[in-house]
């Protein structure tokens, strides 16, 4: 049995502090064999950095996936060539740097993790997720020998996470939905083995609108007229799921949200 936690999107530095600190208790805690975090909003709530990157890795993430925000900050995109842990969306056009998708291998067996991001609402439209996740679980099940697959899919609205969950049974070990900040209450295992969750929730403060500092949100939402949208402070919360995957046949066996938050001191209380 492979155990796998994935951490929902880590928003700025109370986030990926909390992260940092957090994960070598949490992997002994939780008997965890690999670690897996999108990271799109980590630098100020916008992108990844290649520092920010590194900082993750040597804490314990094996893989770092993003989403609509990758771009954000400039010294990624050169970055992404020369790391390949760090993912984008594997349904941008050819010839966008960086890759979609990452094979490991661990005591247990090889993982491959896959990124995609949904068209729902979404900017940019990228290319249906649907047919490139679809072929490229199967040329890295032919060229890789792959039985265990994590796909984060990145989407706005939960039909089309559930739609690609659905789509994906029996092919893939796990479809997780990031983006919203909001971890949903639907895990599940599909009938085919797949675990499934909408959304995995998001690693940053809780005293927030999904991360951001409450004020600003709610004066845009009452005027319609732009503001600046800072990192909240105080208490970070940490949000994802475990999963428990044979790794021989690739089924998920047990599925679980993952929930942890922190005081003002660092001192963690799982809910």
């Amino acid at each position: 049995m492979l155990r796998i936690l994935f951490l929902g999107d880590i928003v700025g530095e109370p986030g990926r502090k909390a992260v940092i600190s957090q994960l070598s208790t949490i992997r002994a805690e939780e008997e965890i064999d690999f670690i897996i975090a999108n990271g799109e909003n980590a630098a100020g709530g916008r992108g990844i950095t290649p520092k920010i990157a590194i900082d993750l890795m040597r804490a314990g993430v094996a893989v770092i996936t993003t989403g609509d925000h990758v771009w954000d900050q400039q010294e990624i995109v050169e970055f992404l060539d020369l790391e390949p842990r760090v993912l984008r969306p594997v349904n941008y056009p050819p010839g966008t740097p960086g890759g979609g998708s990452m094979v490991l291998d661990t005591a247990k067996g090889k993982v491959a993790v896959l990124n995609a991001q949904g068209r729902s609402f979404m900017q940019p439209p990228l290319e249906n997720p649907f047919l490139a996740v679809e072929a490229e679980v199967e040329r890295l099940r032919r060229e890789e020998e792959v039985s265990v697959l994590f796909l984060d899919f990145h989407a706005e609205t939960t039909s089309e996470t559930i739609a690609m969950g659905r789509f994906l049974d029996g092919r893939v070990s796990a479809v997780i939905g990031t983006h919203t900040h909001v971890q949903t209450a639907d895990e599940q295992v599909f009938p085919g083995g797949t675990g499934f969750l909408s959304d995995a929730g998001m690693c940053g403060p809780l005293n927030s609108i999904l991360g951001r500092a409450i004020e600003p949100v709610v004066e845009r939402f009452q005027t319609a007229t732009p503001r600046r949208f800072p990192v909240a402070k105080g208490p970070v919360g940490l949000r994802g799921v475990i999963l428990d995957i044979d790794e021989s046949s690739g089924n998920t066996l047990e599925i679980r949200r993952f929930a942890l938050d922190l005081d003002s001191s660092g001192e963690g209380k799982e809910r």
